[in-house]
């Protein structure tokens, strides 16, 4: 049955609005995925969404209706606003709405828990990565990372530590690249997050869900292939699936 949903966060980074909105349209391959905005109101946004609000550097509003259904929804749209902090930095303002067809629990609980995921990772970027171009990868495991324990299954294939938490520094066997350090800059049973000095990379456990462990990757390095990148880790996940 279809209903509608809301998602609201509210944080702050220590990043000007300019930087926060030139990362949301113009930077979102470092830590979301690659995106088009056509810069202004009534402009074309990723997903067949039109831009309802486009007022650098403080407001993005895109909407999309999709009477079909497609990807279980009949309307989604993303609201940002972007407003300067006393001191320096912006509080930023998040809101995804829509309508979500069927099934409305299970899809609430799996967009509510990436929202959390996607936007510390947007931290992360302004963080450490800001304004840098990045090559983007992402594929998904086969059907034997369905599992309860598929993504506790990825941690333990990479090398990392079992009671590794947020903020570890760790060693850790990367597909293409070798063993290199790393810190891990996020982690619960739901996901979670290596960065690098040159790469963020994200692990999403979506066999909660019903689907199953996917990888994306944001590599910053100097002569990056996503479909290289794309290639390794796909690899990878067949072997650990297997």
């Amino acid at each position: 049955m279809s209903k509608p949903f809301e998602i609201i966060r509210e944080f702050e980074v220590e990043s000007a609005p300019e930087e926060v909105f030139a990362a949301l349209t113009t930077g979102a391959a470092g830590w979301l995925w690659p995106s088009e905005y056509e810069p202004k109101t009534g402009g074309a946004a990723p997903f067949g969404a039109t831009i309802t609000a486009w007022d650098p550097p403080t407001r993005l509003t895109a909407r999309a209706e999709m009477p079909d259904g497609v990807h279980g929804q009949t309307l989604n749209q993303l609201d940002h606003l972007i407003e300067p902090r006393d001191g320096g930095g912006s509080w930023v303002r998040y809101v995804h709405s829509g309508i979500f067809v069927d099934d409305w629990d299970n899809q609430y609980d799996g967009a509510n828990r990436h929202t959390d995921f996607y936007l510390h990772t947007l931290g992360q970027y302004l963080a450490h990565f800001n304004g840098r171009a990045a090559a983007y990868a992402s594929v998904t495991g086969p059907a034997g990372s369905g599992t309860p324990d598929a993504l506790e299954r990825s941690w333990l294939a990479l090398g990392l530590p079992a009671g590794a938490t947020r903020g570890a520094a760790v060693d850790v066997d990367l597909p293409g690249a070798g063993r290199v350090p790393a810190v891990v800059d996020y982690r619960d049973e739901y996901f979670f997050g290596l960065r690098t000095g040159d790469a963020m990379y994200r692990f999403f456990g979506r066999n909660h869900w019903g689907g199953t462990v996917g990888v994306a990757v944001h590599d910053f390095a100097a002569g990056a292939d996503g479909d290289r990148i794309g290639a390794d880790w796909s690899g990878w996940l067949g072997r650990v699936y297997t």
